[in-house]
């Protein structure tokens, strides 16, 4: 089978689509494939360093408000739909599938036009704009949350999960917190605001490290690479703590959250997929600065279950961070109770699930 993934612009699109990718060739290998994204978005570094065929098409989002730049957006539209049906023809694909962003446009509906099987994978419980405009014209829009379904045509709507999950479950790596200098049966809780790091967060995790270094837990803390020298000179100003350690970044993720009994981050998709996949228990800070509030609503999923708990930026402190974590770390039937909620929506076939539905499209083609 010949296969056509697109999606990018943020970790967010491109991470599930690897996954995806990932779990067919090691399943299926003599699938094919080829990704089609934008030479400015993440997607054509991160695609390129995995070996896998690359093609570029240049398109832009739309403005939200009315914007010349919106008239421009459709030519390069338009001319995006050309040269996607050329890449199309020359490729021959079986299927495509776009998970998400921008460059999905297009794409997805060049082949919609030609009569390619085609799917949309949707990780939020927010649909986003070419989606939604996509759904019309797809065969089969996947998702992550049931709730996002009434958004988009119901004969079309499968729950899948986001494929990001099934990496995760089969990552573990032994003395992974070893290697951040820290013990391995030791309740753990890891610290992050995604790979940029979060100004917010930083600032209520540095007011609470006198109060976290007197826990009988631990702590593995990422700053962002960004925001890691000021962050460490505030931290040795405070002295040595045994139980806490602080990184920049960690490349390896998918190795250490098995290691970890609870998370402390945004609620991105893909970072809730991972949670919910090993049935970790969560404390959720969704960023506020995102479209239609969508992590928010994410976060909401996960509290409404019971495996999560909520702070909202605005409200975050160091002393209800604090608190949060002692609530879960130090109270083992509350944590348990929690990860078997959080491991209730964790989906962790989601990539052989979405494969089977491309597969059934085209026999079915």
């Amino acid at each position: 089978m010949k296969i056509v993934v697109s999606g990018g612009g943020t970790g967010g699109h491109i991470y599930p689509a690897l996954a995806l990718i990932r779990t067919i060739s090691k399943q299926y290998p003599a699938t094919e494939f080829l990704y089609i994204g934008t030479e400015r978005g993440l997607e054509a570094n991160i695609i390129r360093k995995e070996n896998i065929p690359f093609a570029p098409i240049h398109i832009t989002g739309f403005k939200r408000s009315l914007s010349f730049e919106n008239v421009k957006t459709i030519y390069r539209f338009i001319k995006g739909v050309r040269d996607s049906k050329k890449l199309l023809k020359k490729f021959k694909p079986d299927a495509v599938i776009g998970t998400g962003g921008y460059v999905c446009g297009p794409v997805l509906y060049a082949a919609a036009k030609m009569n390619i099987p085609t799917v949309i994978h949707e990780q939020n419980s927010v649909p986003g704009l070419t989606n939604k405009f996509l759904s019309r014209y797809v065969d089969k829009v996947a998702t992550c949350f049931e709730q996002v379904g009434q958004h988009f045509p119901q004969n079309k709507v499968i729950l899948t999960g986001n494929p990001r999950a099934s990496e995760v479950v089969a990552a573990k790596k032994i003395g992974a917190l070893q290697s951040f200098g820290l013990k391995e049966h030791v309740p753990t809780a890891l610290i992050f605001g995604g790979s940029r790091g979060a100004k917010a967060i930083n600032e209520a995790v540095i007011n609470s490290l006198s109060h976290l270094a007197k826990k009988p837990y631990q702590v593995l803390y990422v700053t962002g690479e960004i925001h890691y020298e000021n962050v460490s000179k505030e931290a040795e100003l405070l002295g040595k703590f045994d139980n806490i350690t602080i990184v920049p970044f960690i490349h390896n993720m998918q190795e250490i959250l098995p290691s970890v009994q609870v998370v402390v981050g945004r609620a991105g998709a893909t970072s809730i997929a991972e949670i919910s996949a090993l049935g970790l228990p969560s404390i959720l800070i969704p960023s506020p600065y995102v479209t239609n509030n969508h992590q928010e609503k994410n976060a909401e999923v996960l509290v409404n279950k019971g495996a999560a708990f909520m702070l909202l930026e605005k409200e975050l402190t160091s002393k209800r961070l604090v608190e949060t974590l002692d609530a879960v770390l130090l109270d083992d039937a509350k944590r348990k109770k929690m990860s078997e909620a959080s491991k209730e929506l964790g989906m962790r076939d989601a990539s052989i699930r979405l494969f089977h539905v491309i597969e059934e499209l085209v026999q079915n083609k």
